[in-house]
Order: structure tokens, then C-alpha cells, then sequence
């Protein structure tokens, strides 16, 4: 029997959700693609190339017959760290150029919804490399994600606003980024058993990352366990339908298609 193929990202905060896979108990049940791209992983599933992938939310709205895992999620209730905007300084009201960091669709929909619906203006958006000193070189401000923007969360060098915090600002709800999605009627594997066990080895996954992203062990995990939520309780899915209403008033995407689950 064929195992099943699933796609993630290789950020930082996607480890929790294949560790499992990859060194726990479940290791084995499935083929894993990782990449640093979340968009890459949608392109699997829209391919037909892999069983079930952990895919930006905006995907959903864009891909035919896709349903979603329900619950597990990378997501934030208050506060995010590693989706960003960043300036030399300057307050948002005063942006008037954004680079943006196009590796996730659903945070460069976030953003223009940000500047669109709350600000009130829109900037001239650029899509552009995920390099934050030559972004700002062309840009007042840039967008940044991952790994990179979690960075950026302990530096005093730029002034950088966090992505959650403004959406929960003026929506009061949390915020969610990505979740599994598949064409199936059922998970091929136990995705939210596969998750529980990552959230049980926080710190062997926090040690892993903490030389690449240059923060400290402890503030690793405080990220994995405090600012990153993996379940999707009922306000983070409150927020994903407002922000697939205000994709679809904004034109960001061509409809808002109701939420479909996978069956159990």
C-alpha cells in the first residue's frame, strides 16, 4: 500500500505539526515535502502532487473540491512575532510604498486588508525577495514572514508592527495562517494526534532552530507554545470567516466560499 505524500512548510513554526512524522511515533505513515515556501505546498496540492498539505488559508478560496482539517492550524490568537512590518521609522499612516514578502499569499492579503479597511489608503505594493535592508532601500515599508520576521522580532534596529496585534486591533479576534487542507474525504494520517505529540517535544524543536535564527532557547519556545496557537478554537475561526468577507469585498479573491471540513 502506497503511503500517503503530504507537503509543509520548513519554518520554524510548522515543526510542532510534522515533528511527529519525522522522529515521534508516527514516523513513517507518510511521505513529507518540506520547503520554505508556503506557496509551494499549495502548488502541491493544486497539482494533485501530494494527499494533504499545511497550506496558506487563502489557498482554500482559490483551489476547487479542497476541504479542511478541522482544528490544527498555525495561527495566533494576540500576537504573532514572525508576520511583520517594518519601517526605518516610520508610523504606518505615513507609508505610502510596501515590498512585500509574496512566499504567503494569505499575509500579503492580510496586509492590503490592513491598509485598505483599517488605514483607509492603499500604498503601492512591490512584490519583492524576502531581504529586509533592500526592501526598505525602494520601500517605506516591507512585509516579512517566518523565520526572517521572527528575527526581526528581537531587533531594535527597525520599527516593525506585528501582524495579529493590528488585526486584533480593530477586528478582535485572532488570526489564522495556514491550515491542512486535502481533496479527501478523511486525513490520510492523524494530523491532530501527529500535532499533539510535536507540542509534547517543544523543547528538542526549539533547540533546533535557535543557531539559524539567532534567538535564545527560552524565547524560542515561549514563541512555539505562547505566541503560536495550533488549535483553532472558536475566535481564530470567527477570523478567518472576517477575513475571507474582507478578501472577497477587497477583490482578493473571486468569492468567499463557505468552510468545508473533512468528515470526523
Amino acid at each position: 500500500m502506497q503511503i500517503p505524500r503530504l507537503s509543509a512548510s520548513a519554518y520554524s513554526n510548522t515543526a510542532p505539526l510534522v515533528w511527529s512524522l519525522l522522529y515521534g511515533r508516527h514516523r513513517g505513515e507518510a511521505e513529507l515535502i518540506m520547503d520554505n515556501a508556503p506557496a509551494r505546498s499549495a502548488e502541491l496540492l493544486a497539482s494533485g502532487r501530494v494527499d494533504a498539505a499545511l497550506t496558506p488559508v487563502i489557498v482554500y478560496q482559490t483551489l476547487d473540491d479542497v476541504r479542511l482539517v478541522p482544528d490544527v492550524c498555525v495561527g495566533a490568537r494576540e500576537r504573532v512575532r514572525s508576520v511583520r512590518l517594518a519601517t526605518r521609522g516610520m508610523p504606518l499612516a505615513d507609508v505610502r510604498s510596501v515590498s512585500l514578502d509574496t512566499s504567503s499569499r494569505t499575509s500579503v492579503c492580510l496586509t492590503k486588508i490592513i491598509f485598505r479597511e483599517f488605514f483607509g489608503f492603499e500604498p503601492d505594493w512591490r512584490a519583492a525577495e524576502p531581504n529586509l535592508s533592500a526592501m526598505l532601500e525602494t520601500s517605506d515599508c516591507e512585509l516579512l514572514i517566518g523565520d526572517p520576521a521572527l528575527k526581526l522580532s528581537v531587533s531594535n534596529e527597525y520599527t516593525s508592527f506585528d501582524i495579529v496585534e493590528l488585526w486584533r486591533k480593530y477586528t478582535g479576534f485572532g488570526f489564522v495562517f495556514a491550515m491542512w487542507m486535502t481533496r479527501q474525504e478523511k486525513a490520510p494520517v492523524d494530523l491532530a494526534d501527529i500535532r499533539d505529540e510535536g507540542l509534547r517535544h517543544l523543547d528538542e524543536i526549539a533547540a533546533n532552530y535557535i543557531d539559524d535564527i539567532g534567538i535564545s532557547a527560552d524565547d524560542m519556545k515561549e514563541y512555539l507554545s505562547e505566541n503560536i496557537s495550533y488549535s483553532a478554537d472558536g475566535d481564530m475561526q470567527k477570523g478567518m470567516a472576517l477575513y475571507f468577507e474582507l478578501a472577497a469585498k477587497n477583490k482578493l479573491t473571486e468569492a468567499n466560499r463557505p468552510l468545508k471540513f473533512i468528515a470526523g
